[in-house]
């Protein structure tokens, strides 16, 4: 396949998706699929909710021939699909790859011979080759290897991130034959600025992706449990942090909610897979289970300084700031706020939630919170207290202390560490 043949055809406009869509059109022929037709309807007008693509550049690719799509036989002319759909875990945490099975029925649909198709879904090592490919090759009909061939690039996307964007990540490459990685590489590497690694195979991309967030999540965890134990000794983690990060290797994180698509969901795939081959990952296992109760924590640690300060917790009003898994961007995935919101609500009803990114719809739809995206007026001298949940730019502007109903008994919790110490009465 010469690389002036090759029209893509992308599976899924999502946070991923759309914008490796969008870039490859600058290149390519490129359609987008996707089962949602309002999704799809937002997108040839114009405008992406979810705010990965400005919707300048996804208007100027329109012009140019970008076309969003729900009809599977508009893709049928493609020959090199990209496959970017969600990998969920259930509720029992463990992986869920039905949007993954679905799509390799899609591309079994469409594909022809000599086709190629990628997969940037994170997963354990092994699934794009035992899961995905034999669904094509029953679907289609066609020998994998023989027929069409495949290849792994893991997605690299952080939601919000305007600085990391999609043409600036360094992506991971491979391919089911050397040919087959080769062209996947010189694809990739013409919309990318930084250019890729090309892996040896594809299960080493595969897990490459998994060990990036698992390794993450296991650090954050350590700062979580730092924080928990300074805490207990009346020790600023923060102060403990700044300290410590004087020294020329230490590296500097800080403690906070776990949330969204990736840190908090990829490590069950991982942990899954060790234990079929008979490993217990007990140390990724133990960082999970402590990421996963720090909403709880900090909502156990707003009601202690509630109490400290004679504030009655039962029937309190309480304010949220932020609801979105993080700062600047509507994604809500896997939020951790809702974590906190829970634990509050078992001791009072009164609870506001102030979040101007998040969409109200689908926050009362997947949570059935409700949220408000402004703060008016009336709600100054309101609350008993104030977590700050999430760091929103604009929650930089607010007088904070100004809606407590005591400015100086009343109680602000802030969870990332933004707001001026002398504001606050706790923080992790």
């Amino acid at each position: 396949m010469d690389l002036k043949d090759i029209k893509i055809g992308v599976v899924g406009l999502g946070y991923v998706g759309l914008p490796l869509a969008r870039l490859f059109s600058t290149k390519f022929p490129t359609i987008g699929y996707d089962l949602s037709q309002t999704r799809v309807d937002t997108l040839m007008q114009g405008h992406d909710a979810t705010l990965e693509v400005d919707d300048s550049l996804l208007q100027e690719a329109i012009r140019n021939g970008f076309k969003c799509t729900t009809d599977i036989e508009q893709i049928k002319a493609c020959n090199f699909f990209v496959v970017a759909v969600p990998t969920p875990v259930d509720e029992n945490n463990r992986p869920d790859l039905h949007p993954l099975w679905g799509a390799s029925e899609t591309i079994g649909k469409v594909i022809s011979k000599g086709n190629i198709v990628v997969y940037e879904s994170t997963v354990y090592p092994g699934v794009t080759e035992e899961e995905c490919l034999p669904i094509i090759e029953k679907t289609s009909g066609l020998k994998f290897n023989v027929d069409f061939y495949a290849g792994y690039s893991p997605e690299r996307i952080n939601p919000g991130d305007k600085l990391h964007t999609v043409e600036k990540i360094k992506k991971v490459t491979s391919g089911s034959t050397p040919e087959v990685a080769d062209l996947v590489d010189v694809v990739y590497n013409s919309v990318l600025v930084n250019g890729t690694h090309k892996a040896p195979s594809i299960k080493v991309a595969e897990a490459s992706k998994i060990i990036e967030n698992s390794q993450r999540d296991v650090n954050i965890a350590f700062m979580n449990e730092l924080a928990k134990i300074f805490n207990a000794m009346d020790i600023d983690t923060h102060d403990v942090i700044e300290a410590a990060s004087s020294k020329w290797n230490f590296i500097k994180l800080s403690p906070g909610l776990v949330g969204g698509h990736c840190i908090s969901v990829d490590p069950y795939y991982l942990i899954q897979k060790a234990q079929v081959y008979g490993v217990m990952p007990r140390v990724m296992a133990n960082a999970r289970r402590l990421n996963d109760g720090m909403g709880t924590y900090v909502a156990e640690q707003t009601i202690k300084c509630m109490n400290k300060k004679g504030l009655m917790v039962k029937d309190a009003n309480i304010l949220l700031l932020g609801f979105t898994f993080k700062e600047n961007c509507p994604d809500t995935r896997n939020t951790k706020v809702i974590d906190i919101y829970n634990t509050m609500l078992e001791y009072t009803p009164n609870i506001v939630v102030y979040d101007p990114w998040a969409n109200k719809e689908k926050v009362e739809s997947e949570y059935g919170v409700s949220i408000i995206n402004d703060l008016p007026e009336v709600q100054r001298g309101k609350f008993d207290a104030i977590i700050l949940c999430v760091a929103h730019k604009q929650f930089l502007d607010i007088n904070i202390r100004g809606y407590l109903k005591d400015t100086v008994n009343g109680v602000v919790y802030d969870v990332k560490g933004i707001l001026d110490r002398n504001l606050v009465d706790g923080r992790l």
